[in-house]
């Protein structure tokens, strides 16, 4: 069967955008380090800027700057040059984007710079134009087509800048060891929110926990897992570190005409699975699903339980 001519152009597109962004991952040299260097000492702010489809890509780096702990604020060349410009501090970084770098709208901004010795990064692919040698690093695009032939709008050298931006972003992110726990302060909400809480934000605690000792009459034990509803309780030694569990299924393989006599001891189940209150909520479900488990106890540094969780906490927070 022949390929539908969409799926021809798709294709070809995809080509075309990839190669660019070969050609960008070779062209990346020492003046990318010392970018991200300069960035990361920063006392200020990443100012991004652009216009038309550079605006749109500049904002989008903005956004993924600002998430991932470098402070960045999009700001608009015209807007700027109507009284925006007094939001650029001289601590602050300018990062302009064009393709050509020839833009007029950029021109008050590229003074402003200089003017006040605000270092600004130019991200282009003509070395040669007013914002290329106007800055004081360069963020060259290498030559490639764009994606869409004969009309040539921006779409391999936009993809390129988006890409250029990633990199700055995530070699500042791993400059500063930030780690997903920094990242789920700036993303509290929506499911990527979920994911980045921690065990220590959903578990329950304290009075909620289900615990006994070795020593504990089975009988005792079921009122207390009855009690606290978790389906299982957890077995805590002289010193109070959990040892064991008492699970739902342990009751019933025990179950019989001696029941009645038997201790916790006799029961659980020895050395439980169980999670640091540390741990982000997403490897606590990955452990119950691969373990099949249900509930999982939150142990401390000196292996005494500090809180419990339960599948269903997991579901209702949506870390799914």
């Amino acid at each position: 069967m022949s390929q539908s001519p969409a799926i021809a152009a798709a294709h070809r597109v995809l080509d075309v955008e990839m190669e660019g962004l070969r050609r960008l991952q070779v062209s990346i040299g020492t003046e990318f380090a010392a970018i991200v260097e300069k960035v990361g000492t920063m006392k200020g702010r990443l100012i991004c800027a652009g216009v038309g489809k550079s605006g749109h890509v500049a904002r989008k780096i903005t956004a993924t700057l600002a998430s991932t702990g470098t402070p960045s604020q999009f700001i608009h060349p015209t807007e700027a040059s109507h009284g925006d410009m007094g939001m650029i501090g001289t601590d602050d970084i300018l990062l302009i984007l064009s393709k050509s770098g020839e833009v007029p709208e950029l021109s008050d901004m590229i003074a402003y710079g200089k003017r006040f010795k605000i270092p600004i990064i130019a991200m282009t692919a003509n070395a040669d134009s007013v914002l290329g040698k106007a800055g004081d690093y360069l963020m060259l695009l290498p030559e490639a087509p764009e994606a869409c032939g004969e009309t040539r709008a921006p779409t391999t050298s936009t993809t390129m800048q988006i890409a250029y931006g990633d990199a700055l972003a995530v070699a500042l992110l791993e400059r500063r060891g930030f780690t997903a726990s920094d990242f789920r302060v700036y993303h509290p909400g929506g499911k990527l929110g979920a994911m980045l809480k921690s065990v220590a934000d959903l578990m329950h605690k304290a009075d909620e926990l289900p615990l006994v000792r070795e020593t504990t009459p089975m009988m005792e034990a079921l009122l207390i897992m009855t009690a606290k509803r978790f389906g299982c309780t957890g077995v805590i030694d002289a010193q109070d570190r959990l040892i064991g569990i008492v699970t739902d299924g342990d009751v019933r393989r025990k179950a019989g005409a001696d029941f009645a006599h038997l201790k916790v001891g006799d029961v659980m189940t020895a050395s439980p699975m169980v999670v640091s209150p540390h741990a982000l909520a997403a490897e606590a479900l990955a452990e119950l699903n691969q373990s099949g488990r249900s509930v999982v106890f939150a142990v401390d540094d000196q292996e005494k339980p500090v809180g419990i969780l339960h599948l269903h906490d997991l579901l209702r927070a949506g870390v799914m």
